[in-house]
């Protein structure tokens, strides 16, 4: 409590200790610190931890409940009151046109076509609620100790188990780090790495969150163009042979939707192995294959130790969890587990026994069957709403989302905000291509947060929408 206070005595002021002290806890009661309800700690605790005498505090508290600021009873303990909700201090927006912004905004939500969120109806959450509290409770009754920095044992064995079956990846837990989602993932390897000043190529359309992700990490952006085999490897040997990093989404590229062909997967990582570069592969969506099998993933081919794999949970649990992971390749796994230790720890062990549980059950795999069915016809319904406004011509179908291509001179940014004043979040797809002057306009609908009602409602205010930019 200290020092979420702030409480700092002055033992040579005229002021009395107990008064300083009651001085402080009133400032942080007025300023929002302490909310009415906080329980504060007994008067003797208190005074040990300040290093002043029981009666000094004791004075603090009664002087703070005769101005009924705090209130005490032997069941509850001392707690602040309750009282009219002081007014909170706003935080200062972020800089206009920062990453930052931009950031919030695609995050802001749950909004209808939002991407990257799962349906909320398809998840088991009665469920995973009681794993997590079972997970809870053991967590609290166990010893205190450090975890593994590199995750939970069980949580790596289900994790490595599931990617043998389902991702044609044959790992040892010991390669297996979980991580803070893919972002924490990418950090770490990043990290481990250690490739500052070398150049990365970059999926063009990409993520534009990884780029900057890069760019913070020190490294020269190459932008590798996109097409219906995925990126284009041979422009990228040909005009940029020096890098020494791919980052690359062969399951569903992102935004695109197309699978990294067998030709170029072979291509890469040979072209790997000959320059020692490392191949970073983001498995985004892959589990979420809604038409045909999923390719495996692009670490199952690597016979070199070339890639590392990065997956999370976010897309097919929730974003709230923060959880994921990455497959190390054997010779960097004590690296990465050295580097977990001493700067990138996972997530707490009580979120990772759940997951693992719900894992180990058979409920994952048996949500995944079930999410590809309802987001199949969610998609569908979109689909037809949207063909009642929009020409077949102009829409396209990539991975969990539906791609609205808009006229060359369009303002899809100017759009995408426009919509948020009608409870949608589409995302504008220009800011995914590395240079403005590549850049196609067009407005990305997610699948999973598809609305089931007013579903033609929507499609229609989108439509109006974009024929006031017209």
């Amino acid at each position: 409590m200290g020092s979420a206070l702030d409480l700092k005595l002055n033992r040579k002021a005229t002021l009395s200790l107990s008064e300083q002290i009651r001085q402080g806890i009133s400032a942080a009661i007025e300023n929002g610190v302490l909310q009415p309800g906080a329980r504060l700690p007994s008067w003797q605790d208190l005074a040990a931890q300040l290093g002043v005498a029981r009666g000094t505090v004791r004075v603090a508290y009664e002087n703070l409940a005769a101005a009924q600021l705090i209130e005490a009873s032997r069941a509850a303990g001392t707690r602040v009151a309750q009282r009219p909700r002081p007014i909170e201090k706003s935080e200062p927006p972020p800089n206009a046109g920062s990453f930052l912004e931009t950031y919030l905004e695609m995050t802001q939500g749950p909004a209808v076509f939002q991407m990257g969120t799962p349906a909320a109806e398809a998840f088991p959450a009665t469920l995973f609620a009681r794993l997590r509290a079972q997970a809870v409770r053991a967590e609290t009754s166990a010893p205190p100790s450090y975890p593994d920095p590199r995750g939970e044992l069980r949580l790596r064995r289900e994790i490595a188990a599931y990617l043998a079956v389902a991702r044609g990846i044959e790992c040892l837990p010991s390669q297996v780090m979980i991580t803070g989602g893919f972002s924490a993932g990418l950090g770490l390897t990043l990290n481990v790495l250690g490739l500052a000043g070398h150049t990365a190529w970059v999926e063009n359309p990409g993520f534009p969150w990884f780029r900057k992700g890069l760019e913070l990490a020190h490294l020269t952006i190459a932008p590798i163009p996109v097409d219906e085999n995925g990126i284009d490897v041979d422009h990228g040997i040909r005009h940029r042979p020096d890098a020494r990093l791919v980052l690359a989404t062969p399951g569903q590229q992102a935004p695109l939707g197309v699978t990294l062909s067998l030709d170029r997967r072979l291509r890469l990582l040979e072209w790997a192995a000959a320059h020692r570069a490392w191949v970073i592969e983001d498995d985004y969506l892959s589990e979420l294959q809604l038409t045909g099998r999923a390719a495996p993933a692009l670490a199952s081919l690597d016979r070199d130790g070339r890639v590392i794999h990065i997956g999370s949970f976010s897309k097919t649990i929730s974003p709230t969890l923060r959880l994921g992971f990455v497959v190390a390749p054997m010779e960097l796994a004590s690296r990465f587990a050295e580097t977990a230790a001493c700067l990138a720890p996972p997530p707490g062990p009580a979120v990772q026994t759940a997951v693992a549980e719900f894992m180990h059950e058979g409920h994952y795999m048996r949500h995944l069957r079930r999410t590809k069915r309802i987001y199949t016809t969610k998609r569908q319904a979109a689909l037809d709403a949207l063909r009642s406004f929009i020409g077949a011509e102009r829409i396209a179908t990539p991975g969990l989302a539906i791609l609205l291509k808009l006229p060359r001179e369009m303002p899809d940014v100017a759009v995408a905000r426009a919509a948020s004043a009608f409870g949608m979040s589409p995302a504008p797809l220009s800011p995914w291509y590395v240079s403005p002057d590549d850049a196609r306009p067009g407005l990305l609908l997610g699948v999973a947060t598809a609305p089931t009602r007013n579903l033609l409602r929507y499609c229609g205010q989108l439509h109006d929408l974009i024929r006031r930019y017209a």
